[in-house]
């Protein structure tokens, strides 16, 4: 179904006042200056409450 789809490389941003709720966790989180073979994810984020990132 690629071909017959899109993502937010489509269709861009959701605006803000377009977002319901609170973030709970972080599933996953990237560092945008590394590659992926060079410490992209950043391990020690993932899967931590929100609350408790500082």
């Amino acid at each position: 179904n690629r071909h017959n789809s899109a993502d937010s490389r489509y269709w861009g941003f959701v605006p803000e006042d377009h977002i319901v709720g609170k973030p709970i966790v972080v599933w996953l989180s990237l560092d945008k200056d590394r590659d992926w073979f060079d410490g992209r994810v950043r391990w020690n984020r993932l899967f931590k409450m929100v609350d408790n990132i500082k």
